[in-house]
């Protein structure tokens, strides 16, 4: 009913209205009184809301009904009403600046307004909120006049790394000779939806496989290079004692391959990248990966593992262009990415891959920052991590009951929790800016409630009955 008043009452406004020039765009005396426009052509109706940790608009009706940031479509010349209702309670306005046109700003949950104009130009444009760092947070949209197609979106290879390929416990079993082979290409792939980068990869996915061992065993680490390549590039193992960590034996030319053999004697989660001059754009364009060494015996069985990796991207375009983004070699020097990224892309763990596990069940992550520059700060929002295995480190005692970890660059970590109320928890870097540059995973719970654990007071509280 409060919603229906609210509709009525921005009708009331518009048929009231002795014509359009009166409110926004389209205000020129010279037009004709035909133009003179009683009721919108079109209407649509937005509400403001939180999703995926960003601040968004949500259509409230029609075919645009649920969708975040909806793309409204409207006839050259048609006059427009847009209705914008305060859903989360912060203060929002909504601005169409094309078209000069900018609504009042609403303070209260609840609070409705509108903008009116004429769509009198053919082409895409962009509706807002003009707050400071609110259209930066994801209050964007877009609106589409005429018969204007947009372009298609650039397609090309999918190069994020599944989170479930972890690879096999190696449980109980004594030392043995592994194979691992490697091989570096240069592919075109999807960034996020309509932008693309040439990333320079392991295997042809970001991050490179997840190499599993045991402490003991000799690993014989193979490494091809793609006979369509550009670049030299060769492989560094920090978990790896000898010359370059590998990675001065193995620089391999476009159409060749080398080979070395290393014994895994130090236990731990530890990162492998490219270190061909110069290393830091090799490692960017997506070269790094992780191995873990298990200790003797293996880990300890849980529910659930999954492989995440956080790296940078240096484009010479802004974050958000269509089309191919470029690397730059002055935004990698001043250590400015336009990109950040869980598994190569922006949408490898919220739409790409699903992390799922069930309440009750306990999650392991190996994480690790390929980088090359930036230090995360881990953290899963709405979970506390039971056990810390810190800097990589699987026979020290873990630290306990931690909120948010740091690993550098080259680094990794170990991180478990049992999961003990459903929804889906969103994994960050605390350094929150980066979400905005595409650094966010959703872990999805499944399961009954706990009440004990939470509870929302938008229900009745089923112990007091109220």
């Amino acid at each position: 009913m409060k919603q229906k008043l609210i509709s009525l009452a921005i009708a009331g406004v518009v048929l009231g209205m002795a014509s359009i020039g009166t409110v926004h765009a389209a205000s020129d005396h010279a037009q004709s009184s035909a133009a003179v426009k009683y009721r919108p052509d079109v209407t649509f109706t937005l509400r403001t809301d939180i999703a995926d940790g960003k601040l968004v608009f949500i259509g409230e009706s029609g075919d645009i009904k649920g969708k975040v940031n909806p793309q409204l479509k409207v006839a050259e010349g048609a006059v427009v009403q847009i209705n914008l209702v305060n859903g989360d309670g912060a203060q929002h306005d909504l601005t169409v600046p094309d078209f000069s046109t900018q609504s009042n700003k609403l303070n209260e949950k609840g609070a409705s307004t509108s903008v009116v104009f004429r769509a009198d130009k053919k082409g895409e444009f962009q509706y807002i909120c003009s707050l400071p760092g609110h259209m930066q947070a994801g209050m964007i949209g877009k609106i589409i006049v005429g018969d204007t197609v947009a372009p298609a979106a650039p397609k090309a290879a999918e190069v994020a790394r599944s989170p479930l390929e972890v690879g096999q416990p190696v449980g109980k079993r004594g030392p043995e000779v592994v194979n691992v082979n490697l091989e570096t290409t240069e592919v075109l792939g999807q960034l996020m939806d309509g932008s693309t980068y040439r990333y320079w990869t392991f295997n042809s996915k970001v991050p490179g496989p997840f190499i599993r061992v045991r402490v003991g065993d000799t690993v014989n680490v193979n490494l091809a290079n793609a006979k369509d390549s550009h670049m030299i590039h060769s492989v560094d193992f920090h978990a790896v004692t000898g010359p370059g960590g590998g990675a001065a034996v193995t620089q391999a030319a476009p159409g060749t391959g080398k080979s070395f053999r290393f014994k895994a004697m130090n236990p731990g989660l530890y990162v492998y990248h490219c270190a061909t001059p110069m290393v830091a754009q090799h490692i960017s364009n997506g070269m790094y990966g992780m191995i873990l060494v298990e200790p003797e015996g293996g880990l300890p069985k849980v529910d659930r593992e999954f492989y995440v990796m956080q790296g940078e991207l240096y484009t010479t375009q802004k974050h958000g262009t269509h089309g191919e983004n470029e690397f730059s070699l002055q935004n990698l020097l001043d250590e400015r990415p336009e990109h950040m990224t869980f598994n190569g892309t922006h949408d490898a763990l919220t739409k790409t891959y699903k992390m799922e596990a069930k309440v009750g069940e306990t999650v392991r992550i190996f994480f690790g920052v390929g980088g090359p520059n930036k230090t995360s700060s881990f953290h899963v929002i709405g979970e506390v991590f039971d056990r810390v295995y810190s800097m990589g480190d699987l026979t020290s005692a873990p630290l306990t009951n931690v909120q948010t970890t740091t690993v550098a660059p080259g680094g990794a970590t170990m991180v478990e929790f049992k999961v003990e109320y459903p929804g889906r928890y969103i994994l960050v870097d605390h350094a929150l800016s980066r979400l905005e540059k595409g650094l966010a995973g959703f872990l999805y719970v499944t399961g009954p409630e706990n009440h004990d654990v939470f509870y929302s007071a938008a229900g009745p509280d089923p112990k007091s009955g109220h």
